[in-house]
């Protein structure tokens, strides 16, 4: 089964002036993780950068944060809407590589990150969502989206790559 691990809006724009209230430095050491594994067994790592309302695609604040390894071999794309697979090439990326689960990742749970794990149900993949590797300014959010969705832990992750 062909996996593809989805790295949401870990952007400056978004995230800079928050690392410490958030833990992105946790969280980026379990997407780092995983993003390892996946590609250690030719599975597929994209990045998705929300460019929603800029006027310069390759504005600095649009990058991402350092603290999220990319590799050469990732794909990125860009979107405009909080679900990535809305006006993209996402779907159509992920059929050619014969993706069947889609781990989600990133920023923020209750917006981008839970469109996109819809997104992906609704177009009939498997979805999952890394267990702490997602990031919210709301604190009771994280709580409720590993509650109410698939959640796999990145230690499971041997077993099924």
């Amino acid at each position: 089964m062909k996996i593809a691990l989805l790295i949401i809006d870990m952007q400056k724009i978004f995230l800079e002036d928050k690392k410490e209230q958030l833990n992105v430095e946790g969280a980026c050491e379990y997407i780092n993780y995983v993003a390892e594994s996946i590609r250690s067994k030719k599975h597929l790592v994209i990045h998705v950068q929300d460019v929603e309302g800029a006027d310069e695609i390759n504005s600095e604040s649009l990058a991402f944060i350092p603290e999220i390894n990319v590799d050469q071999q990732d794909i990125c794309i860009r979107k405009e809407q909080s679900n990535a697979f809305w006006n993209t090439e996402l779907e159509s990326i992920l059929k050619e590589n014969d993706v069947k689960l889609v781990i989600v990742a990133g920023f923020a749970a209750e917006h981008c990150v839970l469109f996109t794990y819809n997104g992906a149900i609704e177009r009939g993949f498997k979805a999952v969502i890394l267990q702490n590797g997602i990031l919210s300014t709301k604190s009771d959010v994280i709580t409720q989206t590993y509650r109410d969705r698939n959640i796999i832990s990145y230690n499971v992750l041997p077993f099924i790559v």
